[in-house]
């Protein structure tokens, strides 16, 4: 079977594009931008890949098309398809019918924290030989690639609020019909598709009513969001986690890379990892109660925590050069940016800290946060915002006129790093926080630090 796929580069869709592979199917696929890590994943499995939407692509008709939750009326794909009675879905649905209907899904969702804690989640239960399969919106290091089949009925899933397609706005999880589901946390987000915060209460409760009796739903302690959707109405048994949860840690270290693990106030065991921050600490917890639920003991589910590895986009090292230590990280929303630059500042308590954040997000693009996103990076000396020409708020006023001083604003991703290059000396971290490929200003800022070394 022939099965294309319009918005292939986005993270979800690339997953899903490797499963299709691995079914047997010839797969291609198109997509606006074409970047890595995903684009350089999917080329590696084989996977075609076409820049743009020309209706050509669709020449000979595919079998399927499976249409990605960014296309909508208009897209000349889109209306292709259309026109000509080709046989279309959407990607959830599409992984429902060829890949979950049989499976024991565990589905990690959540504002924040989804692909981590996914990765995680995965990496237990590899480690205890039981070879889950799994789709991850992003490119765990622990493996070769962000999704597979598996060998055993166990699917690990990254499960997204946002839309399935532009003709089925339910939320993505909502067709995964999960029997072990987390619940990571829950902020206003998406703005371009959710009114407000009750919105997507109501999606995750949809979810909820889709978990069995004989499942179980794993939520953080003393959050009122998510015990809101809890209280609607729920079938299912419900563990908690955090500091009055069943599920507890005792930090060892003040990073969060070290912490003793409790399970109804009892110790389990130690994890001893490369991870900093409470919300890594959390997601952990999170990934032992559901990988328990699975058979997998507490014992063996922290032992495999500590040899976690990660994912990459997520507070990932990508070089040090003169001294100045470089990181990616996909901090999307402002509660994600604080986070990332608390853990951060408690790894490097005394060394300059550089921020260089794109505001991309749909949500964060409608100025949704805005309130909040300069005080997001307080924990940064310096912060440097990229706000391309054209959008409908302005960061500049923000900031103000010199009222503070530590934060700037560039329209050109090239005049921010002819600003910072000068600046930036030994002993400073830099993480650079962005949805999207941010116009490789990643390797060329390493570039032009190993140029400034050679001069």
């Amino acid at each position: 079977m022939h099965v294309h796929i319009l918005g292939i580069c986005g993270t979800f869709m690339g997953s899903l594009a490797v499963l299709a592979k691995q079914l047997g199917h010839t797969v291609t696929g198109s997509d606006a931008n074409v970047y890595p890590p995903m684009s350089t994943q999917l080329e590696e499995q084989g996977i075609s890949l076409i820049q743009g939407y020309d209706p050509s692509q669709l020449e000979p008709r595919p079998d399927v098309v499976v249409v990605g939750n960014a296309m909508s009326r208009g897209n000349p794909c889109v209306e292709y398809v259309l026109d000509n009675g080709l046989n279309y879905t959407s990607g959830p649905r599409w992984l429902l019918e060829n890949v979950l209907r049989d499976k024991w899904v565990l589905a990690v969702s959540g504002t924040h924290g989804k692909t981590t804690t996914s990765a995680m989640l995965t990496w237990v239960l590899e480690s205890a030989k039981m070879a889950p399969g799994f789709l991850i919106g992003g490119v765990p290091k622990d493996f070769p690639c962000s999704a597979r089949l598996g060998d055993t009925p166990f699917f690990v899933i990254e499960a997204d609020e946002y839309d399935s397609a532009f003709f089925d706005k339910r939320s993505k999880f909502v067709h995964y019909q999960p029997r072990t589901l987390i619940i990571n946390n829950l902020e206003f987000d998406h703005a371009d598709i959710f009114d407000d915060i009750a919105a997507i209460q109501r999606q995750f409760h949809h979810l909820v009513r889709t978990v069995p009796g004989n499942g179980l739903i794993i939520s953080p302690s003393e959050t009122p969001l998510v015990d809101e959707v809890i209280t609607q109405g729920c079938w299912t048994p419900v563990q908690s986690f955090g500091e009055q949860g069943d599920w507890q840690a005792k930090l060892l270290c003040d990073d969060g890379s070290r912490f003793e693990v409790y399970f109804e106030g009892q110790a389990v065991g130690v994890v001893d990892w490369q991870m900093t921050g409470r919300h890594s600490v959390n997601n952990a917890l999170a990934t032992l109660a559901a990988a328990r639920h699975v058979g997998v003991t507490p014992a063996i589910g922290v032992e495999a925590l500590s040899s976690f590895a990660g994912v990459k986009r997520r507070m990932e090292k990508l070089a040090e050069v003169d001294g100045v230590t470089i990181f990616d990280d996909f901090a999307h929303h402002p509660t994600a940016i604080e986070t990332t630059l608390q853990g951060l500042r408690k790894q490097h308590p005394n060394s300059p800290i550089t921020a260089i954040i794109e505001p991309r997000s749909n949500t964060m693009k409608l100025g949704v946060h805005q309130s909040k996103l300069i005080a997001s990076a307080d924990l940064a000396d310096t912060v440097a915002w990229y706000q391309p020409d054209g959008q409908g708020w302005d960061l500049s006023a923000l900031i103000g006129a010199g009222d503070k001083p530590k934060h700037s604003v560039y329209n050109q991703t090239q005049l921010l790093i002819d600003a910072l290059l000068p600046r930036l000396a030994n002993g400073e971290q830099v993480v650079i926080m962005s949805n999207g490929g941010f116009e490789g200003i990643h390797q060329r800022l390493i570039s032009a630090l190993e140029q400034r070394v050679s001069a």
